[in-house]
């Protein structure tokens, strides 16, 4: 059995004598070190991914007291030089969870890397270890080498940037780990399919943490049911993203590889190409290779919860898609930049969907990089625009405007809401979301609603508008046959070119 501050849930709990005899050897100071729950209680969880949004994230698995972090994963090993929204907000976060005011006064810069990961774990359970010390999370640079050598992980978090999620997600289930992961699932439609297929096929808890409960979407519903817009003709979402620099073609210049960052394992499936710090840190969400856009980026978190909300599980059959265009200027004249790499500074997607189970067909639209539909007529009349995101539907009697994701939604024209119930006006700022879900799914061995079994119409739908950009037309799609069948040559973004030993 291994030592006390290294068990885990599944040894705990593998016979009623091992349980039995858990609870005389597990010294008081783990528990209380661990949050006062006993590990044969705490599930445990590998972390990988130890970026800027890694370890945002990483303060709530350490403050839940049912967790327990056991193993960080992160290509690059060291680094002070993350590109973030904020130059201290990170540090001040772990500061805040360590309850130490000193944290990181002695670096310079952003933090990043899986040693910046392990420090933060290891010194949070120090704080309430006998003599100050605790040395039970493992640090690894390969995740296939975590999966190898860990044994006993119940859960995996996977923060890594879009293009290598399919691949972890898949080594973890076929090792029968639960998996909660970041958006999107895949950035390729294909590969989306396997994965969510390979979670139906093993049967573990699996979250997509863009899922959030949203009593917002279930008031529009009501109003829907009680057809106070009619049939559904058009949903529309729009972003301000993305808030990344975002480029047109691929860098020229040969930048050194920084020490400690294995770029060949951060690309992953991607065939092999130079390092540039243009494609790394959080920039990669604007390239085709490694990130999804915008639509990936925020649609998840609008989307999925509304798909699901008002029964959307029909693939969308159709899409086209529009982008901002540029130019370049040499020897004094301009020349069109054709991007064939990355996701345009602002763009417009449209896709139609078939009729569902409760809905006509319609048809969804997405806007982001300041793009956004005008102001409807209810709006204008009362001297109001569109906020800077927000989400409408638009049905033959009427229309409902909320923001991003529904927040604080009303019918329109807004002198409706006064005839309707205190109880049906929303005010999203208090509503209590509960992000930690899939806790007490992993431990009853239940699905989330933000199980990826739920999320094949989402993941369709974002890798479909990706599609469409990069096509450049529109395209039809059969959900039945995962197959573009008016132009044969967008079929290769269904997919990806794999690098060998990576394939999917």
């Amino acid at each position: 059995m291994s030592s006390p501050e290294k068990l885990n849930r599944r040894e705990f709990i593998g016979t009623a004598a091992t349980i039995a005899a858990s609870f005389s050897i597990v010294p008081s100071h783990v528990i209380a070190g661990l949050g006062k729950v006993p590990p044969s209680d705490q599930i445990t969880v590998a972390n990988i991914g130890c970026g800027t949004q890694g370890l945002r994230e990483m303060g709530g698995l350490l403050l839940n007291p049912q967790i327990r972090v056991v193993a960080v994963c992160d290509s690059n090993k060291y680094t002070e030089d993350y590109i973030d929204w904020s130059p201290y907000g990170i540090r001040d976060d772990i500061r805040e969870v360590l309850g130490d005011d000193t944290w990181w006064e002695k670096a310079n810069g952003i933090p990043g890397g899986r040693d910046v990961g392990q420090a933060y774990v290891e010194k949070y359970y120090a704080k309430n270890n006998p003599g100050g010390t605790y040395k039970g999370c493992s640090s690894y640079e390969d995740f296939r080498e975590l999966f190898a050598k860990e044994q006993g992980i119940d859960v995996v978090k996977i923060m890594t940037p879009d293009h290598t999620h399919a691949p972890i997600a898949m080594a973890a289930m076929e090792k029968g780990i639960h998996v909660v992961t970041h958006k999107p699932i895949s950035n390729r439609l294909l590969e989306g399919r396997k994965v969510i297929e390979q979670a139906n096929k093993t049967g573990v808890t699996t979250h997509l943490l863009a899922w959030s409960d949203r009593p917002e979407y279930r008031q529009i519903k009501a109003w829907m049911d009680e057809g106070l817009i009619g049939d559904l003709k058009e949903i529309h979402n729009w972003s301000y993203r993305p808030v990344w620099q975002q480029w047109t073609k691929r860098p020229t210049e040969t930048k050194p590889i920084p020490k400690g960052f294995n770029w060949d394992l951060w690309l992953g499936p991607v065939p092999d190409m130079p390092y540039h710090p243009h494609y790394t840190n959080n920039v990669f969400r604007g390239w085709y290779d490694f990130g999804g856009g915008s639509v990936a980026d925020m649609g998840h978190y609008s989307l999925f919860p509304l798909f699901e909300t008002l029964g959307i599980t029909n693939s969308p059959i159709v899409a086209k898609a529009f982008g901002t265009t540029t130019r370049e200027e040499i020897d004094h004249v301009y020349h069109w930049v054709e991007n064939n790499v990355a996701f345009p500074a602002s763009c417009m997607i449209k896709w139609k969907f078939p009729m569902q189970a409760s809905l006509p067909e319609f048809d969804l639209f997405w806007y982001d990089g300041g793009m956004k539909p005008f102001a409807p007529e209810e709006l204008e009349a009362a001297g109001k625009d569109t906020p800077e995101e927000g989400l409408m539907l638009v049905g033959t009697k009427g229309k409902i405007l909320g923001g991003f994701r529904g927040e604080n939604p009303i019918l329109l024209p807004e002198s409706k809401m006064a005839s309707r119930p205190d109880s049906e006006k929303i005010n999203s700022r208090e509503v209590d979301r509960n992000t930690d879900m899939w806790v007490e799914a992993v431990k009853n061995g239940s699905q989330t609603p933000g199980s990826f079994t739920r999320a094949q119409t989402i993941t369709d739908t974002i890798n479909l508008g990706a599609i469409a950009l990069r096509a450049n037309k529109r395209i039809e799609f059969d959900p039945e046959l995962v197959k573009i069948t008016n132009d044969e040559a967008a079929n290769q973004f269904l997919s990806r070119t794999y690098r060998a030993g990576w394939e999917i």
